[in-house]
């Protein structure tokens, strides 16, 4: 799913029948981490430390005024359960109470890492909340503001979608365009106006200085004081291409909350995403790599994970990377697609062949298809083999092919 349809959908709590699921590696920061990026960035937010032993978050509270809001630092793309919804606190004594439940407990159903720290920040009496986010429209290849209702009727609740240059940035026609849609319900002010000026102009700037993909500000709060607006609560990710370019910003990772498969992938030049489903595919090339996927997903099946071998790959990444996919015990199939361009067809198969002699059986139904560059030498190497290996020229009928020993059909 892109960026923009991914964020247009959560917003308005909206699930497709299909949507190509996500697959791309993206740097994910903790809300403190974002918070403190806005604060770097003169946008308005509220104060907060972040802590990590509840004797802390007692402190904390108590030099934040006594209420205040208490998020468990867990990154945004693995908030799927109320465990990571923040607490609101009235006293350092809740605050310590509060802190010690949630340290050292991990997201419910999940095998992530138990949470480590906590943010509190003051709680604000906000009269209303927007979600609003800058990301790429993919499909039409322009950058987009999405503004949102948090609450209120379904007509408030739709996300508009405000497109805008790269080049002219936050333009007044773009600020007054925007700051209208927000101020139906409440007259602007000049508190709400040069607050939201600060708001838009700051993500702009991190935008496009620190290679951003999606800034979202969950709640964006308009105060009782002044009608001003202020970041409560936000989402960041950026270009995972840009690590070279933007290393005080990659140094901020949170590898103990990263994929193990993704981080060991890596290393051998191989791009893995874990995903959601019990198919696991072996492919050289980001393009047909996604492509695969989109087929498992039009025919009723779930990919286990997207995996690009590359398309230099040696015996050793692909020996590696079914490595990875056997070892995860979700997947009931295995989809091999090699299109071999500079990928040798006879050293996929011989990979494949070493995967099961070397890494012991391959107890789950393989498909493989496998076309290009010595890929006839390949395909009789597989039959020579004696693996049981189910073998389909065509792309469409392979994807079929692995979604039906996937579901048992």
């Amino acid at each position: 799913m892109t960026a923009c349809r991914r964020v247009s959908a959560r917003l308005l709590g909206f699930s497709a029948p299909f949507a190509p699921r996500q697959q791309i590696r993206r740097l994910s920061l903790h809300e403190y981490q974002s918070q403190q990026l806005l604060e770097k960035y003169d946008v308005p937010v509220p104060s907060g430390k972040v802590v990590r032993t509840a004797q802390d978050a007692k402190k904390a509270v108590e030099e934040l005024g006594g209420k205040c809001i208490i998020s468990p630092q867990i990154l945004h793309s693995l908030q799927k359960n109320a465990s990571s919804a923040p607490i609101s606190v009235d006293t350092p004594d809740q605050g310590h109470q509060t802190a010690s439940t949630i340290l050292g407990s991990g997201p419910n159903g999940s095998q992530r890492p138990p949470v480590q720290q906590i943010y509190v920040s003051q709680a604000l009496e906000p009269t209303e909340e927007w979600s609003l986010a800058m990301t790429i429209d993919r499909e039409n290849c322009f950058p987009v503001i999405l503004v949102s209702k948090t609450k209120g009727t379904d007509a408030d609740s739709e996300v508009m979608s405000f497109p805008f240059s790269i080049s002219q940035g936050i333009t007044p026609e773009l600020l007054s365009r925007v700051s209208k849609h927000i101020a139906r319900d409440s007259p602007p002010s000049q508190a709400s106006t040069e607050s939201l000026v600060k708001i838009l102009n700051g993500l702009y700037k991190i935008f496009t200085d620190k290679d951003g993909t999606n800034l979202e500000i969950t709640r964006l709060a308009r105060t009782a004081t002044d009608g001003s607006f202020t970041c409560l609560s936000t989402a960041f990710t950026f270009d995972d291409a840009a690590a070279k370019r933007r290393p005080d910003l990659f140094a901020l990772r949170d590898v103990s909350q990263d994929v193990p498969e993704e981080i060991e992938a890596a290393r051998y030049g191989i791009v893995y995403v874990r995903m959601d489903g019990n198919i696991g595919n072996v492919v050289n090339g980001a393009g047909l790599a996604m492509a695969t996927n989109d087929a498992i997903g039009l025919y009723g099946g779930k990919s286990a994970n997207f995996l690009d071998a590359g398309g230099q790959a040696t015996k050793q990444t692909m020996l590696k990377a079914f490595g990875i996919i056997m070892r995860d015990e979700r997947v009931t199939t295995i989809f091999v697609n090699i299109y071999g361009g500079i990928t040798d067809g006879r050293m996929i198969a011989e990979s494949i062949i070493g995967a099961a002699t070397e890494l012991g059986p391959i107890k789950v139904p393989v498909v493989v298809r496998l076309q290009g560059t010595n890929s006839v030498e390949g395909l009789k190497l597989l039959d020579e083999a004696k693996l049981g290996i189910h073998v389909e020229a065509n792309f469409g009928e392979a994807a079929k092919m692995a979604v039906r020993f996937a579901t048992g059909q």
